[in-house]
């Protein structure tokens, strides 16, 4: 356990330390946030201010992951290798896009069909090595079975190896687009995603830890209730890398915000959360833990659907952090208020997960 905390630490470090250089380097260059014109009027003060501060979010991630797993004497397991192709591999995407909006002056970054073409492929090499690529003990790091709090009996190799890949590709690139799509949306007030995505892997670290204490492979007392995550040590180890990172990130990104993360972070956070979703066989249950992204989200369709049928909003704004603002909420006081809703969230979702493995294990 003590590769976690190592993780956890010195992502923090980093982070918490390199903040201010990377700052620096993006102020001398000017490379800053450009603020819609529509939104509302106290965002356009921050315009100028440095954003791709994902970069950062992701460094410290990644090197604080190796070093948990040097700690133990040991390389990334498949499992964690692929959640951080996945996580580095749309903050690529997010970065190209940012860059975008800073070189042709512009909020407007990457063209659309780029964008989806990149998580696409980014998204299917991730999900054929998690279904075909096996570990030591043969194990493939995700199911096609249809996960809720673990696999149930429903499985997409009902349809045959051929269509159960293709329906599993598909399967993962939209969870991979939802949750990517998803923090970024909440990416619109200082600190609200980066708090938000703490809460959201500080729930997926704990679910990680009792994965690897129940792990069918280690012969627990209760073996009708164990699971058969593939590495779930690994995944832990990845999640608490993140959430110091998270940490030492919301320092500098909390209101007022001195750097944004820009599509660069909130894109790879939300394919951190799809990838550990997928990885631990909790699809479904992660609709609660990230209950703030989801709500996030459907504020927004349900604004859009609303306006095509109706011609009228329900909100004064999408999405639901932009209603508030309007509704005379201080930033600061969404913000706090949205962190709890996120941290209740998580709480909820682990209580979900516990409450299952207490009712198979009797």
């Amino acid at each position: 356990m003590m590769a976690i905390l190592v993780a956890l630490g010195s992502s923090l470090l980093i982070s918490l330390f390199g903040t201010p250089f990377f700052i620096k380097f993006l102020v001398a260059r000017e490379y800053g946030q450009f603020i819609r014109q529509d939104g509302p009027t106290e965002h356009l003060t921050k315009r100028g201010t440095p954003t791709m501060g994902g970069v950062v979010i992701i460094a410290a991630t990644v090197i604080g992951t190796f070093l948990g797993f040097g700690f133990g004497g040991h390389l990334p397991s498949i499992s964690s290798g692929l959640v951080m192709f996945l996580f580095v591999g749309l903050g690529v995407i997010g970065f190209i896009d940012d860059f975008t909006k800073i070189s042709k002056q512009r909020s407007l970054g990457l063209n659309p069909l780029a964008k989806i073409i990149g998580q696409v492929l980014v998204g299917t090499i991730f999900a054929l090595g998690a279904a075909l690529i096996p570990n030591q003990y043969g194990q493939t790091s995700a199911s096609m079975a249809i996960s809720v709090v673990r696999d149930t009996r429903l499985s997409l190799a009902y349809w045959g190896f051929g269509i159960g890949i293709v329906l599993f590709l598909i399967w993962v690139n939209l969870l991979v687009s939802a949750w990517s799509n998803a923090v970024n949306l909440t990416d619109g007030l200082d600190g609200l995603a980066t708090g938000a995505s703490m809460a959201v892997f500080g729930a997926y670290t704990f679910i990680s830890i009792w994965q690897y204490y129940q792990d069918c492979a280690r012969g627990p007392a209760a073996l009708h209730a164990c699971y058969t995550t593939a590495n779930p040590l690994g995944l832990a180890i990845f999640c608490s890398a993140l959430v110091g990172a998270c940490f030492g990130f919301l320092w500098w990104n909390a209101a007022p915000a001195q750097i944004f993360m820009g599509d660069t972070g909130s894109l790879a956070l939300g394919g951190a959360v799809a990838a550990m979703s997928i990885m631990t066989h909790t699809e479904f249950l992660a609709i609660v833990i990230g209950g703030l992204f989801v709500a996030t989200v459907m504020s927004d369709v349900i604004q859009i659907t609303s306006f095509k049928l109706t011609r009228k909003r329900v909100f004064k704004m999408a999405p639901l952090h932009h209603h508030f603002e309007l509704s005379g909420w201080r930033e600061i006081t969404i913000v706090i208020r949205f962190w709890l809703v996120a941290g209740l969230c998580a709480i909820l979702g682990v209580v979900l997960f516990y409450a299952e493995w207490v009712s198979a294990a009797r």
